[in-house]
């Protein structure tokens, strides 16, 4: 990877600059503040059990916070977990952004903690957040001075509640790099901005801010565009390692293609993974596998694809469903290892795809299930969330993908269908 010096001139690196975007480490910070003060780095270390790491210092003498748009994924507890590191904190701040809020928040934590262990506690933290999303995501680095990996930058990421599916569902910590400039050189673009796989994509707030930058604030396209071009080196050549052979030898490389394979619906590139003996039963997404994203996404061919190629089907995957698909397709997944369930059989039918749901009957039929007695609860549960997110939709308290009318068509779906 190039260094700045091989892109930009100091006069353009000003001009960035004066824009409030700052380089470090190969990384691109946008919405960047100016250095840390002396005075505000001198009243963090003296918060701290221990010296502030090199790489941190160096971080806030470029700049005190700031903005970052990239991917990082790390395994915690046997998921695959995208970690939204979007925020460099930084005093002063609104919000979730704001680092001595946080510091006060861990202090007082850490406060707790050594009164409910009956220890003394030296009123410093061993642990210095620095970055994260909101109060999901957390970037810590270890201050301690005598724990074996001082200097080293941990993740940590909230539990969610048992509804949310394929999630994490403890709070969850994982080592990101052994040093602050390690971990953002794992920060990496799985999909080329300027080529993007989806409607949101990592790069599309630093690519909005640029041209706010240019069509209000006058920074120069030509200087856009290179700085652009330095960002795309994070981006991860899969297909290139696909080409020469080399894919399955890195793990995370390998998730990144299947992933892409799976949510685009490109049976090709299924077909290629398999031949060159890629895992497709990892976990890719949380805990969803391939054939769970392929279905979550309404993506037949991939789905059609992963079966032929012998990837192992979750046995809950019916409930993903959310469009509609093909009886044929369901009689697949149900042969492959599926299992047939009420709450399948009631999306299938509020996803307009009634034939699937009587697929999945006769599977629960066939089980000795009574499909009725079954069925209606399910049916009832899911018409009274439909009609509550209708309810908030037209009220002006909730946004939903799906809008007023898409709401009402599942719901006149559920209430016409007939066992």
């Amino acid at each position: 990877m190039a260094a700045w010096q091989d892109f930009f001139t100091d006069s353009e690196r000003a001009t960035l600059r004066g824009h409030g975007i700052a380089l470090f480490a190969g990384r691109v910070i946008f919405d960047a503040q100016p250095p840390m003060p002396e005075a505000q780095i001198e009243a963090v270390q003296a918060v701290c059990a221990g010296p502030l790491p090199p790489g941190l210092l160096a971080l806030w003498r470029e700049t005190a916070g700031g903005r970052l748009d990239y991917d990082l994924r790390l395994r915690m507890g046997g998921n695959d977990e995208a970690i939204s590191w979007t925020e460099l904190f930084w005093n002063g701040s609104d919000g979730y952004h704001d680092l001595q809020g946080w510091i006060d928040h861990e202090l007082e934590l850490a406060q707790e903690a050594a009164a409910g262990n009956g220890a003394a506690w030296s009123g410093r933290l061993d642990y210095l957040p620095f970055g994260g999303f909101e109060y999901l995501d957390r970037i810590y680095v270890i201050v301690d001075p005598q724990h074996p990996d001082h200097g080293a930058v941990l993740a940590w990421k909230k539990g969610l509640p048992p509804a949310w599916r394929h999630r994490l569902h403890e709070d969850s910590l994982a080592t990101v790099a052994g040093s602050v400039e390690g971990a953002f050189a794992a920060l990496h673009l799985e999909e080329d901005p300027l080529a993007p796989a989806a409607d949101y994509f990592s790069g599309q707030a630093l690519l909005e801010y640029l041209d706010e930058r240019h069509t209000s604030h006058g920074l120069p396209l030509e200087l856009s565009d290179k700085l652009v071009a330095f960002y795309r080196q994070a981006l991860r050549d899969w297909r290139g390692a696909l080409r020469d052979g080399t894919l399955a030898q890195d793990t995370a490389l390998a998730h990144t293609a299947l992933r892409h394979a799976a949510v685009t619906d490109d049976a090709a590139l299924v077909q290629a993974l398999a031949t060159a003996d890629v895992d497709l039963g990892a976990s890719l997404q949380g805990s969803a596998n391939a054939i769970d994203l392929a279905v979550s996404h309404g993506a037949w061919e991939a789905t059609n694809a992963l079966l032929d190629a012998g990837a192992p089907v979750p046995a809950d995957v019916l409930t993903e469903i959310d469009l509609a698909l093909a009886p044929e397709l369901t009689a697949r997944l149900l042969a492959a290892g599926a299992t047939p369930s009420a709450e399948a059989m009631a999306r299938c039918v509020a996803c307009g795809a009634p034939a699937s749901a009587r697929v999945i009957g006769q599977a629960l039929q066939a089980g000795g299930a009574d499909v009725l007695a079954d069925f209606e609860p399910a049916r009832a549960a899911l018409l009274q969330e439909l009609e509550g997110a209708l309810a908030e939709v037209r009220s002006g308290k909730l946004s939903h993908y799906l809008g007023a009318e898409g709401l009402m068509r599942r719901a006149e779906h559920l209430r016409a269908f007939e066992w």
